[in-house]
Parts: C-alpha cells; structure tokens; sequence
C-alpha cells in the first residue's frame, strides 16, 4: 500500500473504552463492529470470512492503519473497532509508540509527534479543538484556537507560582498555560491549563485509534500545573494550582478518572503534613506547598513536594497513597530526601521493569546521572554516571525520561534543535541491598570511559523546537 502516512484526523466516532468482548463471545458479537455482508457491504476480504479478515487486519503494523481506513467502509468500521485492539493484545502484536509534546520555535505552539520504532517513522498528531474563552470550559470549533494554545511559550511552574509574591497580572496576560497530560486505556489525555488567568476543568482525550480529539467529562475542580499518574487503569490527578481572590491557590484536592465509566470521583485531600508543621503563620505565608511529580511504583502513588518560595524550592519529602486503603501516608525519609532533581520543580522519573528511576541534572560541576531507588535501603543509587545532557537552564524540559520498549530512554534536544532518543540498558548497583554507594554499575570494571557509551540514539527528528514539553507511551 505504499508509505501509510497521513496527518488528517478521522471524524469517525472514537470506539467505546474497557468494553472489549469477552473470550466466550461469539463470533456474531465479536465481529458487530463489521457491517454485514451484502451488495452494499462486501466483504472486508473477497473471499474471506470476516472473521480471518479481521484477523489479517490486527497483524498489519500500525503505521498502516491510517492509510488502510481509506480503502472501503467496512475497512475503516473494522479498523475503528475495539474487536481489532483486543485481537492485537490477544497476538502479542500491540506496538509501542513514543508521543512526545514539542513547543516550536516560530510560533510557540505545542504540537504531538508519535514515532513509531517498527517503521522509524514520525506521525504528526492533528491538533486539538479549539478552546473557549469562557470560565474554565472549552468547546471545539474556535477558529484558530489549537492544541499549541495551552501552554505559553516559555512559562514554567516557578514563573506561574510568582503571582503568590506580587506578580499577580502574570497569568492575565498569558492565554493558556500548564495543562497536565496523561494516558489510559490507550489514549492521550490533556487536563486543566488556565485560559485567561483562570484555572480550567476542561479534559481532551486522543484516540490513536480514529487519529482524532474529543472532549470528554471534566474535572471536578479547575487545575493547572498538576500532576497525573496510571495506576490499576485509572487516571489519578493531584495538587496544581488555581487562580483564587489575587493570587494563586496551591490544591490539595485528588480526583481519578475511570475510563470504563467517564466519570471522576474524588478522594481525599493530600495532607501536606510538613506545610503544616510550619512553626508560625509568617513562613506559612511564605512558603507555599506543591506537587511536584507523581509515580506509580509498586501499586501505589509517591508524590514528592517541595515548598515554594520565589525562587526557592525547600524539600520536604513527599506522600503516598494507597487505593486499597484510599488514604495517604508520609513517603519514606531515604526515598523523598534523596529524589533527584527536586529543586527543578519538575521531577523526572520513570519505572521499568519494576524498578524506580530518576534523572538528576548536571551542574556546573558534575554531569547529569541516572539513579535507582532502593526501597529494601530506602536510598537513592547511582545506576548510570554519565548521561548526555546539557544544562538549559531556561528550558522547563530541555529533557525528558521515559519507559520504552522496555528500556530506558532520554529525550534530548541538542544545540540545532534536533530531538535525540537516547536508549540505554539499565545498569544497577553492583549490590542493590548492600552498603556500597560509591558503586555506580552492575560490572564495577566498566570505566567511565566505556559508560558513556551504553547510551545510543534509536531516532531522530530535525525540527524547529524551542522546547520539550512532556512525553507519553501508548501500547495500541
């Protein structure tokens, strides 16, 4: 079929999340997505049952979908259908793709790219709906108004959190900013931002399966610069800020998306016990308590926080919560003393198989490093000591880190605003459990020399990017 690229968004309905059939369904049920057979619905394969053509279907690569909606209706309900995802899981079949949101350099709009590591390809995502000046909400059809309208060119967390000491027009003057992005159940989701200084509810879903946005239930509470995390197929939002009477308000507030319902339900608050125990009322005025990450890690939620004071972040450890017990308790010492990077005020971690990485940024003095988390120590390690980042000190993301394929992988951009995907085969602590801190791999007679190059770059893209923004993995 030639190269299966294309841009334009289907306007097919997305497919029902979570309701995928069930193995003793029959083969009436399974194959319902299909229009039946007749003068006006041949067969997706002439002579095929659809039942085998389906099948052939969910074993094309996914690159080729985009293109292969094109050739007959039947086609495009087949392809569009949840029977094809559950036949690619039940195959083994279902590919990886990396989505990273990019801020161009012209015009300072944010756009998706996906890259697709079975083809080497990028796949340019269609830009969002447009968003509605009104209080907190958004519609579609705003001319003009695109997914690149949400975050601001060049405002990170610590210019927002300004408006706490004064800079209170800040935000009046930027139309959109600090929208959180996540996934479950297969699909992007873009959350809250501000529009017009005013902190929004509004929530965007992608659906890779129909290339297309659609909006779907809202938040309970209007939130900007929080923080998402998957857990148990749910989508969890914490902390963020909203706009209040003359300043910014830091949340405390929880709320979880159940893709199989669309509905959000809230949970408790975050305790922010150390906030609390501030001694007296003037430093609990000055120093304001955030979210600043959130992992899921072995079946709960560990959110590491810092308080703010312009332009100081104070650690000050972090929470955890747990869903069986829907209640939130202190973070270990080791564990939130010691997560890397805290000071930036974004925190970049990732799990791959089973173990907790972070990215701690070069300083003028030392190069950037890749640690692991001993939960058995309850201690941060170095994994890998040396990473090749440069220092953007301007930039919110000049890197991101990312669980992929398997492995680990950091997104670069260098000097020519080239985008580099680096890979590297996770080294440990020569002994996870034991007291060696000065050991920084699993063989201790790898050199440093010979460390630097277990990372390799597996795609690149040359684009105009002033910036990263964030980055997602979806398994379709």
């Amino acid at each position: 079929m030639g190269a299966f690229l294309s841009s334009q968004a289907s306007k097919n309905q997305p497919r029902e999340h979570g309701e995928a059939p069930g193995p003793e369904s029959s083969k009436k049920l399974r194959l319902s997505s299909i229009p039946p057979c007749g003068h006006d619905n041949p067969r997706l394969i002439p002579g095929l049952p659809d039942e085998i053509s389906l099948q052939i279907l969910a074993r094309m690569p996914r690159i080729g979908y985009l293109k292969a909606k094109m050739v007959s209706r039947s086609w495009k309900a087949a392809i569009t259908g949840a029977e094809l995802c559950r036949l690619r899981k039940e195959f083994g079949v279902a590919e990886e793709w990396l989505y990273v949101l990019m801020k161009t350099a012209d015009d300072h709009k944010l756009i998706w790219h996906a890259f697709d590591p079975v083809s080497n390809q990028w796949q340019r995502l269609p830009l969002m709906p447009g968003i509605s000046h009104r209080r907190g909400e958004c519609r579609s059809g705003v001319s003009g108004m695109g997914l690149g309208d949400l975050v601001s060119a060049g405002i990170r967390i610590s210019d927002a959190i300004r408006g706490w000491f004064g800079h209170k027009d800040l935000l009046d003057s930027i139309p959109f900013c600090g929208c959180a992005v996540g996934t479950v159940d297969g699909c992007l989701y873009v959350l809250g931002g501000f529009s017009r200084a005013f902190a929004m509810k509004s929530v965007w879903r992608y659906d890779p399966v129909v290339n297309s946005w659609q909006e779907v239930s809202p938040m309970g509470t209007g939130r900007a610069f929080c923080k998402t995390s998957l857990l148990n197929n749910k989508l969890y939002v914490v902390g963020g800020v909203s706009k209040g009477k003359d300043r910014l308000t830091p949340l405390q507030s929880v709320e979880v998306f159940d893709p199989a319902t669309g509905v959000w339900a809230e949970l408790p608050d975050m305790t922010f016990s150390k906030a609390q125990a501030l001694p007296t009322a003037f430093l609990a005025e000055l120093l304001k308590p955030i979210a600043t990450g959130m992992t899921s890690y072995r079946g709960k939620l560990y959110v590491p926080q810092s308080l703010y004071s312009w332009p100081f972040f104070v650690d000050v450890g972090g929470e955890t919560f747990d869903p069986e017990a829907n209640s939130w308790a202190e973070m270990p010492v080791g564990m939130g003393e010691g997560w890397p990077a805290r000071q930036a005020g974004t925190k970049l971690s990732a799990v791959v198989d089973g173990d907790l990485y972070a990215l701690e940024p070069s300083t003028s003095s030392d190069s950037g490093k890749i640690k692991i988390y001993d939960p058995q120590e309850d201690t941060w390690k170095v994994a890998v000591s040396q990473v090749p980042v440069g220092d953007f000190v301007e930039s919110e993301s000049p890197y991101l880190l990312v669980g992929f394929l398997g492995k680990l992988h950091l997104i670069i951009k260098d000097v020519d605003n080239t985008i580099n995907i680096m890979q590297t085969a996770l080294l440990k602590p020569t002994d996870v459990a034991g007291p060696s801190a000065g050991t920084t791999c699993q063989n201790p007679d790898v050199s440093l020399e010979q460390e630097t190059d277990v990372w390799k770059a597996i795609a690149t893209k040359n684009t105009a990017v002033a910036e990263l923004v964030s980055c997602q993995v979806l398994s379709i």
